[in-house]
């Protein structure tokens, strides 16, 4: 209880084991402390983050909290993991290259899609940027491998198929790209929603239209100036 209260249990590779109390709970009480803790975590972080708030918006005895995961830790991973989840489901359409589709065009609407989640499931964007902005490291680490997991699974898969194709040069260093992309796709996630994340291109309070051309010059940069990116095409 003691750990649940006050901190994090220091970790190498993190794996989240909620109980099997939190497996046994009846879906709709599960779904309820999973929102209310989304709601908590996303506003507050993981150090502000009140575990009293989250246990009395969804209606359950703080004591229940203490049955579910092992600390707090192990309780606000599990969160942001289950929000990388919901944004992976949402986003599968994009992962696959269709047949006969152009890489390029078809990257770029999907990265809009990605926008325009976010823009519409604020309680997902904050806790994403609760991920991408914890200031305490051990925390930071440890909740962003999984998250950068799931990056790599989802995105690997289209840009080996998209080389396959030919729709990427052979000689493409799949690697850089993915790095990129996982460096570019959280700051695309949150600054045109939040302020100051924007320093040099503005993002910020742009329309979806509006954002396109930025969008494009950024993805430009991530595939090392492949000429279908110029900001020239149509958008």
């Amino acid at each position: 209880m003691h750990a649940l209260l006050t901190g994090v249990r220091p970790r190498g590779d993190l794996v989240v084991m909620p109980t099997s109390t939190w497996h046994n709970l009846e879906v709709e009480r599960r779904e309820r402390v999973l929102d209310a803790a989304m709601a908590e975590f996303g506003a507050h972080g993981y150090s502000a983050g009140s575990l009293n708030v989250i246990a009395r918006n969804a209606g359950v005895a703080k004591g229940s909290l203490f049955q579910y995961f092992t600390d707090k830790f192990d309780f606000y991973a599990h969160v942001t993991e289950h929000v990388a989840a919901q944004v992976r489901a949402a986003m599968q359409p994009w992962l696959v290259l269709p047949a006969g589709r152009p890489f390029a065009e078809f990257l770029l609407d999907g990265v809009m899609a990605w926008i325009d989640y976010f823009g519409s499931h604020p309680v997902q964007r904050g806790v994403t940027a609760a991920t991408m902005l914890e200031m305490d490291p051990t925390v930071r680490a440890a909740v962003r491998t999984p998250v950068h997991r799931m990056y790599g699974e989802g995105l690997r898969p289209l840009l080996e198929q998209a080389r396959q194709v030919g729709e990427l040069p052979a000689d493409t260093d799949l690697e850089i790209v993915l790095a990129m992309l996982v460096m570019v796709l959280p700051q695309l996630a949150l600054a045109p929603f939040e302020p100051g994340l924007d320093p040099v291109i503005p993002l910020y309070g742009k329309t979806s239209a509006e954002l396109r051309a930025p969008v494009r010059r950024l993805l430009g940069a991530t595939l090392r100036g492949d000429p279908r990116w110029s900001t020239t095409t149509s958008s």
